[in-house]
């Protein structure tokens, strides 16, 4: 059973640029390049830190007519990663000591770091940097359910990959870091980065390609208010089915309109338009009428949610949680509670509601000991 989402409270500053960690960003860059041959890592680097506490926020993907293309981080929930320097470890190695917090997690999450997702980021990154002499221990703290249509792995995996890569002095670039989020998802949940990019690196995120890996900075204005209404009903909509559902063949036609709606789509982020943001975030024909009747209610919650004033409403991810959105969090609230109340009258479902910011920034640290 689904477990409700749990909105955190983070430092202010850790949702902005200016951090006190000098993680790189590719701020000026609009797109990142990169494969494992552009590593430039020629000696293996000491830890800078004892330990560190990293942050990855919720992501929302598809985003409508964006399938497998288009995603973006939503600030206040998502998961922690503690990271710490192991003697008991052995050198090059790392263990997951512990895994806890909402739901049953703990049980359902495996601690062998090569059957985790946390774990695997976290392997992919010491590889890359080639960590030979220390052990490391990591703890996982999940703010995300599991299968909610947040990109609950991806988070984990962002997680610990910025938390890795920190620990020794930041010596690889954001592409890199999603490639080694990208090893996790291929093994949890497939080969597709419009949860993990955003994760790592915060905002919206196109996928232009994936050999080599591609990404596209989508620039909201930072002039714009854009707040995420997330509405998590207590149902497990597992990825697999979910993509099962999905047409092996579409036509013509609507090759055409989903195409161009994800136009439109990246048109209202780049200008900061939510009634055109919105439209297109509601108008996918391929996606999301194949997979919304297998959500108890999701119709109908979409209905409320326009009703009630959203700029649009989707489906997150691969459900089940729904997204609606709006230019005000008071707005998002009460749009947030008649979608609630959609859930249970159209869908005999319970279900919980946040009213999320843009996540600017990413998978961050928040808390450091220093070596």
């Amino acid at each position: 059973m689904a477990t409700s989402l749990k909105p955190i409270s983070l430092p202010p500053s850790t949702n902005r640029f200016n951090q006190y960690l000098p993680i790189h960003r590719c701020q000026s860059l609009i797109r990142c390049c990169t494969s494992l041959k552009t590593l430039k890592i020629t000696s293996e680097p000491q830890p800078v830190f004892d330990s560190l506490r990293s942050f990855a926020p919720a992501t929302v993907a598809n985003l409508g007519p964006g399938f497998d293309f288009l995603g973006c981080a939503v600030d206040g929930v998502g998961d922690y990663v503690t990271l710490s320097i192991d003697p008991n470890v052995q050198p090059g190695e790392i263990q997951i000591s512990s895994i806890n917090g909402i739901g049953n997690c703990s049980s359902k999450l495996s601690k062998d770091p090569l059957w985790n997702c946390a774990g695997i980021a976290a392997i992919s990154v010491m590889k890359m940097l080639g960590i030979k002499s220390v052990g490391l221990s990591l703890s996982l703290e999940k703010g995300l359910p599991l299968g909610s249509g947040l990109g609950s792995s991806a988070a984990s995996a962002a997680a610990a990959a910025i938390a890795v890569n920190e620990l020794f002095g930041g010596k690889l670039e954001i592409s890199d870091l999603v490639l080694a989020g990208l090893d996790s998802e291929a093994k949890v949940s497939g080969y597709h980065a419009d949860n993990i990019a955003p994760a790592i690196m915060g905002g919206f995120v196109l996928i232009q390609n994936y050999s080599p890996l591609n990404l596209v900075r989508l620039p909201f204005p930072g002039d714009k208010d854009l707040f995420f209404v997330l509405v998590n009903p207590e149902f497990e909509a597992p990825t697999k089915k979910m993509r099962a559902v999905l047409p092996t063949e579409i036509t013509m036609k609507e090759h055409i309109w989903n195409s161009s709606q994800a136009g439109a789509l990246v048109a209202g982020i780049l200008q900061g338009d939510l009634e055109a943001l919105g439209l297109a975030l509601s108008s996918d024909k391929i996606v999301e009428p194949n997979r919304a009747p297998l959500i108890p209610g999701m119709v109908g919650v979409k209905k409320a949610a326009m009703d009630a004033g959203a700029f649009g409403c989707t489906i997150s991810g691969a459900g089940p949680t729904a997204v609606a959105i709006t230019d005000s969090e008071e707005r998002g609230k009460q749009i947030g509670q008649k979608m609630v109340e959609a859930f249970m009258t159209q869908g005999n479902l319970k279900a919980s509601a946040v009213v999320s910011s843009l996540d600017r920034v990413g998978a961050r640290v928040v808390t450091s000991t220093p070596r």
